[in-house]
């Protein structure tokens, strides 16, 4: 806390010290010109008194903004919650540090006015300026140079609230930083130049050219660093936001900035912190969607919007059912209900993910997948058949675990079904009847897996290979036969 007090009072100090000389280079070649009448403004106690009060006031400026900021700090450092009126406080940091410097330099003016009430104008108009160089100079460096001691606190102070501390935008820095580093000495200088053609303070006959040359000069060395400054002020937040931006381009959804003025920066971190929530939501959403419907869905339902209203295309269609799962749930909690639920639908999400399918429905203990829609696939008829397989020998390893697969292909309608603010993507035709009910025929017979012969002749000869006639029969619900087909490898 005391390292930072000190860091924070000494950039304070050095504005104080960086303004003050400022000012000499300008006032002191003004007062040494030859002013009208008998009174000199650069008399030995004038300018005895000018150091005295350019070190009291560098001291003060010191001691004050320690004072200034300690009240923050003992909340910030160990990182406490800001209370309300600590907040306000914080926020007031920038106000306050400005009113201290300017307090400084009214003080200064004050004491050597009060020490030459009787030259008048003479020494009035040299200290006036001064006074006026000395606190816009004080104040814009203060500003530059105590930011980065001031950003972590007022990001702190305004994280989670809407206040923002008040801040000069761009246009307004880089307007300051043109006043004090061009407008005010070439001020000085056509102000120099009036008033001794004038003959108003300065004799007509008095040699300018020296103190035209000292303000130009202090002009560009105190310019250098102040654009410096400026430019840091301006660049550093961009900065952050741009390398805030390439975390998020790598996928880093968790990356946020620090928002602590209301200017166009503010506003450009807090859109960027707004955009990423956004995207975060929206990865959300796309995630949670894609769990509900697929992937490939989601992503078309993404790309299309509602617009999905679908087609009729060529598909396989796998459905698997469990068998006596009403007798698991009345002889089993049903916590050991949903853990066998869980591990069954697993093994089915995972063999038909490997495989290209869609997971489109669950169905109490059974699930619907589609091999081919909604994105067109070759060989999806060769797909479902080998999933078909590989459920068969992977749920077998299960224990009370028992089930039936049908498996057919043909013409079916893949697209949205129901209102346009709240539908569902599925497939309807033939096929899917067909495969439903020879998940019910497999079911009793010895081998748990059973397909249509518009599977079989959708295949590829590979996988056509795997799979033996099994004669055909009249499914539930129909009317004419379906030549059936089962694995050639377990039975």
């Amino acid at each position: 806390m005391r390292r930072l007090a000190i860091h924070y009072a000494g950039r304070l100090a050095l504005a104080q010290f960086l303004a003050c000389i400022a000012a000499s280079a300008i006032v002191i070649p003004l007062g040494g010109i030859t002013l009208t009448g008998t009174r000199m403004y650069l008399t030995t106690a004038n300018v005895t008194a000018s150091v005295v009060l350019s070190v009291l006031g560098t001291i003060s400026v010191g001691v004050a903004g320690a004072v200034n900021i300690l009240p923050t700090l003992r909340w910030f450092v160990p990182g406490h919650e800001p209370s309300t009126r600590q907040r306000t406080a914080a926020r007031r940091l920038v106000g306050r540090q400005s009113a201290i410097l300017a307090a400084a330099w009214a003080v200064s003016g004050t004491v050597l006015t009060l020490m030459n009430l009787d030259a008048g104008a003479r020494v009035a108009v040299p200290t006036l300026i001064g006074v006026v160089l000395g606190a816009a100079a004080a104040v814009g460096i203060g500003l530059l140079l105590t930011q980065d001691a001031l950003r972590p606190l007022l990001a702190a102070t305004t994280k989670g609230s809407e206040g923002w501390v008040a801040a000069p935008g761009v246009l307004a820095r880089l307007i300051g930083m043109w006043l004090l580093c061009s407008a005010l000495p070439c001020g000085v200088i056509v102000g120099m130049i009036l008033i001794r053609a004038n003959g108003w303070i300065i004799d007509r006959n008095a040699p300018i050219e020296i103190p035209v040359l000292v303000v130009t000069s202090a002009a560009v060395l105190l310019g250098l660093p102040i654009m410096i400054l400026t430019s840091r002020s301006i660049s550093d937040p961009l900065r952050e936001v741009v390398g805030a931006m390439s975390k998020v381009e790598r996928g880093e959804l968790d990356t946020s900035v620090n928002v602590y003025e209301r200017s166009e920066i503010g506003r450009l971190q807090s859109g960027f912190n707004q955009m990423v929530t956004g995207l975060v939501e929206r990865e959300r959403l796309h995630d949670l969607f894609g769990r509900h419907v697929g992937v490939n869905v989601a992503r078309r339902a993404i790309e299309e919007g509602v617009s999905m209203t679908g087609e009729v295309q060529e598909a396989a269609i796998l459905f698997i059912d469990l068998t006596g799962s009403t007798q698991l749930a009345a002889t089993r909690p049903p916590e050991q209900v949903a853990e066998v639920l869980n591990d069954f639908f697993r093994i089915v999400v995972s063999a038909v993910d490997e495989r290209g399918g869609l997971i489109n429905k669950f169905e109490g203990d059974a699930a619907l997948a589609v091999f081919g829609a909604p994105l067109r696939a070759q060989g999806a008829a060769s797909s479902a058949l080998a999933t078909a397989r590989e459920l068969g020998t992977q749920l077998r390893e299960l224990a009370d675990i028992d089930f039936g697969i049908g498996v057919s292909a043909g013409q079916v309608f893949a697209g949205n079904i129901g209102a346009e603010n709240r539908y569902e993507y599925t497939v309807i035709g033939d096929p899917v009847n067909e495969a439903a009910r020879l998940a019910d025929l497999a079911k009793t017979s010895e081998r748990r897996i059973l397909c249509s012969a518009a599977a079989v002749d959708r295949a590829d000869d590979d996988e056509r290979a795997r799979w033996v006639a099994r004669g055909s029969e009249v499914l539930r619900g129909r009317v004419e036969a379906t030549s059936i087909s089962a694995p050639a490898d377990f039975g």
